[in-house]
C-alpha cells in the first residue's frame, strides 16, 4: 500500500509552527500599547491610534531587512540579536521624519522551522519593539522547504508611525551654518556586510571566533553581530522639545549618500573626521581589506549611526540635554552651500 503523503513529508511542519507561536506569546504581548485591539492569532493586526493632540496626523511607514549580516548569524549559530536589527532598520528610518513608531510587523522565512530558533529571533524583535515604544501586532513565519537551505532564513519587517503634519522634519527646515550632531552607533549595524564578509572571510579567512586586542574580550563574530542601535527613545524627546531641522539615519551609503537625504538641493555639509572616535572594528576592516577611506565612509557608519541637524544656537543646548540623560553626542560638522556635496576633512583624510 502506497504511503499517504503529508505536509510534513514535504518539509512543512504545522505543529512546529504552532509551537513557535506558543513560545513567543508572552514576549509579543509585552510590547502591546493601549491602542492594540485583540490578541495574537488573527489574520491581521488591529491598532486603534489615539490621535488626540494631532491637528493633522500623518502616518509614516518604513520597511527593511537585515541583509547579509544573517550569514554571520548562521555561521556562529547565534540568532538572538538579529531581531533587533530588523526592527531598528525600520523604526530608525521613520524616526528621521519626526514620526513616533506605533507598531511593527515581521516576516520570517525559514528553510526548516526550529521552534527554539524562531523564538530567539522573534523575542529579539519583541524586545526591540518594546524599547522603541512600538507594538509588535503581527507577523508571519513561513517554512519554505526546498527554497532556503535547512539552516538558513531571511527576516524583514515594516514599521508604521505617526507625526503631526506641521512637525514633519523635511529638508526645507535646514539652513546654512546649521550644526550636524552625531549620535554614536553600536558598531557596524546592519549594512555593508557584503564587504565585511568579503574582507573577513574571503580575504582573511577568519572563522569569527578570533580575538583581537582592539576588540576587547569579544570575538570578531560577536562584535560583527552587535545589533543595530535603536534611536527612538533618545531622539523622540529631542523632536518634541527642540527645533530639529533635519535627521539622517546612517545606513547603506554611509555619510556621502545619507546626509544629503536630509538636506535641501542647495546644501552640502562639511564633516570633521576627527570630531568623533572611530570604533576599532572600522579601522581593522580598513586595514584588512586595504579599503580606501572614501569607500569606508560611503559604506559604513564609522561610529555615527544618527545625525541630528540643529541651529548653531541650539547645538550646545541639545548636547547638554543629551549629556544629562547619559547620552554622548558630537559636533561632527556643519551645513554649507554645495548641492549635496559632502566633504570630509581631518583625521585619516589629512593623514
Amino acid at each position: 500500500m502506497e504511503k499517504k503523503l503529508t505536509y510534513r513529508d514535504a518539509g512543512v511542519d504545522i505543529d512546529a509552527g504552532n509551537m513557535s507561536v506558543s513560545m513567543i506569546k508572552s514576549a509579543v504581548r509585552a510590547t502591546y500599547r493601549p491602542e492594540v485591539v485583540g490578541d495574537l492569532g488573527g489574520f491581521g493586526g488591529l491598532f486603534a491610534p489615539d490621535l488626540k493632540g494631532f491637528s493633522e496626523p500623518v502616518l509614516v511607514s518604513g520597511t527593511d531587512g537585515v541583509g547579509t549580516k544573517l550569514k554571520i548569524a548562521f555561521m556562529l549559530d547565534k540568532h538572538d540579536t538579529i531581531g533587533q536589527d530588523a526592527v531598528a532598520m525600520c523604526v530608525n528610518d521613520i524616526l528621521v521624519q519626526g514620526a513616533e513608531p506605533l507598531f511593527f510587523l515581521d516576516y520570517l522565512a525559514v528553510g526548516h522551522l526550529k521552534p527554539e530558533r524562531v523564538a530567539d529571533i522573534v523575542k529579539g524583535v519583541a524586545a526591540a519593539c518594546k524599547e522603541s515604544g512600538c507594538a509588535l501586532i503581527g507577523g508571519e513565519t513561513a517554512e519554505m522547504s526546498g527554497f532556503y537551505p535547512e539552516d538558513e532564513y531571511d527576516i524583514a519587517g515594516f514599521a508604521v508611525g505617526v507625526v503631526d503634519k506641521p512637525k514633519i522634519i523635511t529638508p526645507e527646515r535646514v539652513q546654512e551654518g546649521d550644526v550636524l550632531l552625531g549620535l554614536p552607533s553600536t558598531g557596524v549595524h546592519s549594512n555593508g556586510f557584503s564587504l565585511v564578509r568579503k574582507i573577513c572571510f574571503d580575504v582573511k579567512g577568519f572563522s569569527g571566533s578570533e580575538h583581537f586586542a582592539e576588540l576587547g574580550d569579544k570575538t570578531l563574530g560577536e562584535v560583527l553581530l552587535t545589533p543595530t542601535r535603536l534611536y527612538p527613545s533618545v531622539c523622540m524627546p529631542l523632536i518634541r522639545d527642540f527645533d530639529i531641522h533635519g535627521m539622517a539615519h546612517i545606513t547603506g551609503g554611509g555619510f556621502y549618500d545619507n546626509i544629503p537625504r536630509a538636506l535641501p538641493e542647495w546644501a552640502g555639509a562639511e564633516i570633521s573626521a576627527d570630531s568623533f572616535p572611530m570604533q576599532p572594528i572600522f579601522a581593522l576592516l580598513q586595514k584588512w581589506g586595504n579599503v580606501d577611506w572614501h569607500e569606508m565612509y560611503r559604506t559604513f557608519n564609522m561610529g555615527i549611526g544618527m545625525v541630528v541637524i540643529v541651529s548653531g544656537a541650539d547645538a550646545d543646548k541639545v548636547m547638554d540635554y543629551l549629556a544629562k540623560k547619559g547620552e554622548k553626542s558630537f559636533k561632527i560638522g556643519h551645513v554649507t552651500r554645495g548641492n549635496h556635496e559632502i566633504t570630509i576633512k581631518g583625521g585619516v583624510f589629512d593623514a
